[in-house]
């Protein structure tokens, strides 16, 4: 008694992304990534205050790097929170 089952989209279960996301630095021509834009670095940062990795922001290797950098600086200088207060 074999059961005709659909096969699976993808090894999870769930269906296949059909793109990948683009670098947003790459698409807004961003040659410098300034730490001191705020609104644009938040973007970047999780609830909790940690960098979002490259695999779920979607940024290039070649932003990565300095994106991180600018990041950091804004922690140092009081602009960004190193973490959020939990109670």
């Amino acid at each position: 008694m074999a059961v005709n089952r659909a096969p699976r989209e993808s090894s999870r279960g769930g269906p296949k992304r059909q793109h990948r996301k683009v670098c947003s630095f790459c698409v807004e021509k961003i040659h410098y990534i300034d730490y001191k834009e705020i609104s644009r670095l938040r973007r970047f940062v999780s609830d909790r205050g940690k960098i979002l990795p490259r695999r779920v922001t979607g940024t290039c290797a070649r932003h990565q790097r300095p994106l991180t950098t600018a990041l950091e600086r804004a922690r140092a200088i009081a602009l960004l929170p190193y973490t959020t207060e939990q109670h």
